[in-house]
């Protein structure tokens, strides 16, 4: 049987361009279910566990995620959300690699100019389309595998993963990942408080 242990909690933020798939990632993950319908975001936040298997422990991590729009009327209230931020999920579509270019230009620059300490992982969304038939897709504007992989050494991103929320592709794992990395830096913390207290050098 696996031995629990203490729960941590983290803060996430789900950032990226307007339409991406952010919203769809989180609802999957929420709700087990594809959203009917697409509403743009403002704000929107909600908690959720993941439980981390590491051979005989159990870890709990309560992860609040915050869900934020990614168009430019909304560019003075998203700061807002990045306050007490441990990771973000910088979101893009690999429908358009186009917009490739506001992963530097816009989102790691909000990332360092509101939390700066924040980690920060890179997030390919909507990759079944890769396999979708429709033919006003322009499948030779599609970011492939390599090229996100390839963007996310150049950010320096922690983690790189595609994922589907229409399939489910990846969906659970991404969110896993952010759970280990939270239990992480909130045990590393813990360890730099206890220092403090008894003057460890």
């Amino acid at each position: 049987m696996a031995n629990a242990t203490e729960k941590k909690s983290g803060k996430v933020v789900v950032v990226g361009d307007g339409a991406c798939g952010k919203t769809c990632l989180l609802e999957v993950f929420r709700r087990n279910q594809f959203p009917a319908s697409y509403v743009p975001t403002v704000v929107d936040n909600f908690a959720k566990d993941v439980i981390i298997e590491e051979g005989n422990d159990q870890r709990v991590v309560n992860l609040a995620l915050w869900d934020t729009a990614g168009q430019e009327d909304y560019d003075t209230i998203r700061p807002l959300s990045y306050r007490e931020t441990d990771l973000v999920l910088i979101c893009y579509t690999i429908e358009n690699k186009n917009k490739l270019n506001n992963i530097n230009r816009k989102w790691l620059m909000e990332i360092k100019n509101y939390c700066p300490r924040a980690g920060y992982f890179l997030v390919a969304l909507k990759c079944d389309l890769r396999e979708d038939n429709d033919p006003t897709l322009d499948k030779s504007n599609f970011v492939t595998e390599k090229e996100g992989l390839e963007l996310a050494e150049n950010i320096r991103a922690l983690k790189f993963m595609e994922c589907s929320a229409m399939t489910g592709k990846n969906v659970t794992e991404i969110f896993d990942e952010a759970g280990k990395y939270i239990y992480k830096l909130k045990e590393s913390q813990s360890i730099d408080k206890g220092c403090g207290l008894f003057y460890c050098c």
